[in-house]
């Protein structure tokens, strides 16, 4: 009978788990946390984008203030491109302020995915988790 070196079984009961991991594509409907938006996530080109697809009339004002009063159909999550498996990274626009800003993009299990937002090199930096509402 053939021994298997306990070190050699535990390494392959580790790698496992990464081996299996499947790249995911966050396309469908998300709804931010205070349910003011919904953004419609779609391949654009080789990357990934975000498009307002609803927006509360609070949301709405809020943009108009920042100077855009046309947020329906804005793009506010820029050409993401993947970094991980479930990650992204990109650019956030926030029409409240009329600013943009490197962000990341991961999607946490198929419900819901967190988005991340930094002013200069990870500092003042903002997370939103969104929840899936549509496909």
């Amino acid at each position: 009978m053939m021994r298997v070196p306990v070190t050699l079984l535990l390494s392959l009961l580790v790698a496992t788990p990464v081996l299996a991991q499947k790249p995911v594509t966050p396309t469908g409907v998300w709804q931010s946390p205070g349910g003011n938006t919904r953004i419609r996530i779609s391949k654009c080109g080789q990357n990934i984008c975000g498009k307002v697809a609803w927006a509360s009339e609070r949301a709405k004002a809020d943009a108009a203030r920042g100077g855009h009063p046309n947020l329906i159909g804005m793009n506010l999550f820029e050409d993401f491109s993947r970094t991980g498996p479930n990650q992204f990274q990109g650019r956030v626009f926030v029409p409240d302020i009329n600013r943009r800003f490197n962000g990341t993009l991961t999607v946490d299990n198929p419900k819901t995915i967190t988005v991340r937002g930094c002013l200069v090199r990870n500092t003042g930096c903002r997370s939103e988790t969104w929840t899936r509402v549509g496909n």
